[in-house]
């Protein structure tokens, strides 16, 4: 099925480009997609348009959720070339991307990334481990052995050793891959392993691997939206303001965005370790996630330099390890990976990870 809807794609892309003339050939690229991947793809588009003299891409911060759904929209120039996410695409999206026709897709991982909790440069000092970071911001959480709605208002209230201030965490909105990663690499985790009294128990009455993580999807996703935990939009520029007016405030966004603002903005430490590109890349730090970009390779044929940019994208000078976006915070893959991503985004490789 899945075959026969790529060749029929396929066809409709070779007319689509055939009716498409020099003249009427988009002279620029169109990027949607995560924030976190923005300042990364800015970067590359000013190289791009310096070394080539092309018009730099229309790059557009729309979260990785709204990214895809663009995306996987449909196929000619009104749609996007590439979408960047924080997270890898889900099967969801997939099936929207082949209901549209758009199934002949490179999946590139550019490298990663650490979800990073940090405050005010002027805040304390703070130090909170998983499970904490679950009681404050979960929607629900055990309380005498069941699962009750969050009533946890100061972080003391959580653990006597822990600042008596409120809790106000400012986060990423549902569309943002930041926020996925989160779900998953904190509240999730937290669940699944066991690591308070009442998910221990719930794993040993689960037994089934697969049904135990159905039980915590169901209960243990939702952010609180009683107050604490505070959606701050796509511009993580917002928060830097919101948390430097507020020394007891939080924000949640990925490393690279830290790392750009280190002048105004501390890290806190997750389970005693400090988010930095040393301890992102050896696991040491406990929050980290995969960043990508997806190219759409039927507009290849019709929208000018977007070879050229894929290309620069995957040069050993921007996501090698002394490439410039190191520079501006992505941990590098290892070798042997840079290459076999580079040699499938170069030649578009369409990705197979949702089968045949």
């Amino acid at each position: 099925m899945l075959k026969t809807l790529r060749a029929m794609a396929a066809i409709g892309a070779v007319a689509l480009a055939a009716t498409v003339s020099a003249a009427e050939a988009r002279d620029h690229l169109k990027i949607v997609g995560s924030s976190t991947v923005y300042p990364y793809a800015q970067a590359v588009a000013e190289e791009f348009a310096q070394k080539t003299g092309n018009k730099p891409p229309v790059l557009e911060s729309t979260g990785t959720g709204g990214g895809m759904k663009l995306f996987c929209s449909g196929i000619g120039q009104q749609h996007p070339d590439i979408t960047n996410a924080s997270r890898a695409m889900k099967k969801s999206e997939w099936d929207l991307c082949v209901t549209n026709g758009v199934t002949n897709i490179t999946e590139v991982l550019i490298g990663y990334d650490g979800l990073s909790v940090a405050h005010a440069r002027q805040s304390p000092d703070m130090d909170l481990s998983k499970a904490q970071l679950y009681l404050a911001l979960a929607k629900q959480v055990p309380v005498n052995g069941k699962l009750v709605d969050n009533p946890y208002k100061t972080w003391r209230q959580i653990d006597p050793k822990l600042p008596d201030a409120p809790i106000r965490v400012y986060g990423p909105p549902p569309t943002s891959g930041t926020r996925d990663a989160f779900v998953e690499l904190v509240l999730h985790e937290v669940c699944l392993k066991g690591e308070l009294p009442f998910w221990k128990k719930k794993a040993e009455e689960i037994a089934d691997r697969k049904a135990l993580k159905e039980f915590v999807r169901l209960n243990c996703s939702a952010m609180r939206s009683d107050g604490p935990f505070i959606e701050a939009g796509e511009n993580d520029n917002l928060i830097v303001q919101k948390l430097n007016a507020d020394p007891e405030a939080l924000g949640i966004f990925g490393y690279s965005f830290l790392f750009e603002n280190e002048d105004n903005l501390k890290p806190i430490r997750i389970g005693g370790v400090l988010p930095s590109i040393d301890s992102i890349a050896d696991g040491s730090y406990g929050i980290s996630r995969p960043l990508f970009f997806y190219i759409k390779n039927d507009h290849r044929s019709f929208v000018k330099g977007m070879d050229d940019f894929i290309a620069e994208f995957v040069s050993e000078e921007a996501f090698g390890p002394d490439g410039y976006l190191s520079e501006r915070g992505l941990v590098p893959l290892p070798d042997e990976q840079r290459e076999k991503v580079r040699e499938a985004a170069t030649r578009g490789t369409p990705m197979t990870r949702f089968g045949e």
